[in-house]
């Protein structure tokens, strides 16, 4: 006879295999999200007669009462279920009140064959996240509406003007959705898109990106911990986006030329910057302690660093070579989950995040500034510097130059000679 606890486990273990198959999550995450959705089939178990997303709200109210549980971790538990209740069972309007049996639905085959076509165009991981999470949103909103058979465009449009009506998004977020519905009804649903023309799209003014001055960047540089420094400098000096610095091949400095080459930056575009001569010393000295960590090892038979699919096959002995080593490698060897080879990756980009917010409240600087603002104050004193805007386009890898001129206003706004009305009165 099978017993309650047998009929969870076997869900479970059917949930399990399913997130492997269909890589919905991390695999070092996954068996966390089979965790959350253990907790909340019990929860909900005890507290029947509620909606779903009643149930949920209070199962996530539950767990963040617990102690040392962090908002990741709440969002991580919300996502687990999510993903069981709308992709791995076939939804239903009964609320959650027992353990239902498991069942594949379409929505989980949409969600697969967008991620192939995401996979196919090359988009960076950070696309296909952002993608795939508003398909999921998107496919939430069809159930709770009601909506039935498959998605069509005018769902799309209700969905998108609910998000600028009433969820109040910004519009670089309400465009971002907008992209990923889009990629989603013509690749993967192939369905006119007439209706979604007429969506009504959240307005977006004129913003300023956030620049730091000189003195504050030279604030924030001293405030760094010592073991970061020389990263920040080179995301500053070079006016690199995160992931580009991140991914740095020891053969993309050219010392010589005083150059940095950009790989696949964002767009898939290579490009060069600028490499500053007063880093020179530093990264020669922080290059001779990584060959040394590589030689080590290869003396232990690993030593490989990742390569792109297509480069792998046609050189694979290449990972080894110490130009395709990360500059700025992560302090542990890591087992690739695809194939189960030992690599060396790089520093992970939070690490970095993490680092520059401390050195920002330790400077006492009180703009709201990121690992990205230094890239905008690159441009910004370039300028200042009277460099030419196409170069600084040409720096940044900018396709058009009216992206680049934003930094023309940021300049206006330092050179200001203005003086108060209230300043005249007092002077």
């Amino acid at each position: 006879m099978t017993t309650g606890d047998d009929r969870l486990q076997t869900v479970l273990d059917g949930y399990a295999k399913f997130l492997l198959e269909k890589d919905l999550a991390p695999l070092k995450h996954q068996p966390h999200l089979v965790r959350w959705a253990r907790d909340f089939l019990l929860f909900a178990h005890e507290h029947g007669g509620y909606t779903f997303e009643q149930t949920l709200d209070m199962f996530l109210a539950e767990v963040g009462a617990r102690a040392g549980v962090k908002p990741w971790q709440i969002q991580q538990a919300a996502d687990a279920v999510r993903i069981y209740r709308y992709q791995y069972r076939r939804a239903s309007d009964d609320g959650e009140g027992g353990i239902p049996a498991a069942g594949l639905n379409d929505n989980a085959a949409m969600s697969a064959r967008l991620r192939q076509v995401i996979r196919l165009r090359h988009y960076a991981k950070s696309t296909e996240k952002a993608y795939l999470h508003w398909t999921w949103r998107f496919l939430e909103y069809r159930l709770g509406a009601g909506c039935e058979g498959a998605p069509a465009a005018g769902d799309a449009k209700a969905f998108l003007t609910r998000l600028a009506m009433v969820e109040k998004v910004s519009a670089s977020t309400q465009n971002q959705a907008f992209s990923a519905l889009l990629l989603l009804f013509r690749e993967v649903l192939r369905t006119d898109l007439d209706e979604m023309a007429q969506t009504v799209r959240a307005k977006r003014g004129r913003k300023l990106p956030t620049v730091l001055s000189v003195a504050e960047v030279q604030a924030l540089l001293a405030a760094v911990e010592p073991e970061y420094q020389l990263m920040v400098k080179l995301l500053y000096g070079g006016g690199l986006r995160l992931m580009e610095l991140m991914r740095l091949r020891v053969k993309d400095l050219d010392f010589d030329a005083g150059l940095v080459m950009v790989h696949s930056g964002k767009g898939d575009k290579d490009r060069t910057t600028l490499l500053p001569a007063s880093l020179h010393a530093d990264l020669r000295a922080h290059l001779a302690e990584v060959r040394g960590l590589h030689e080590k090892d290869l003396s232990q038979g690993h030593g490989e660093a990742p390569l792109p699919d297509a480069l792998a096959r046609k050189y694979p002995s290449a990972g080894r070579e110490w130009g395709w080593q990360y500059v700025f490698p992560a302090n542990r060897i890591a087992v690739d989950p695809a194939d189960g080879k030992v690599r060396r990756y790089h520093l992970h980009e939070k690490t970095l995040q993490a680092a520059v917010r401390r050195a920002v409240q330790k400077a006492g600087i009180a703009k709201h500034a990121s690992v990205h603002t230094l890239r905008h104050s690159f441009a910004t004193h370039l300028l200042l510097n009277g460099t030419d805007i196409r170069e600084i386009q040409e720096l940044l890898g900018h396709n058009s130059l009216e992206t680049t001129m934003v930094y023309t206003h940021v300049v206006r706004e330092f050179k200001t000679k203005a003086r108060s009305p209230l300043d005249t009165l007092q002077g």
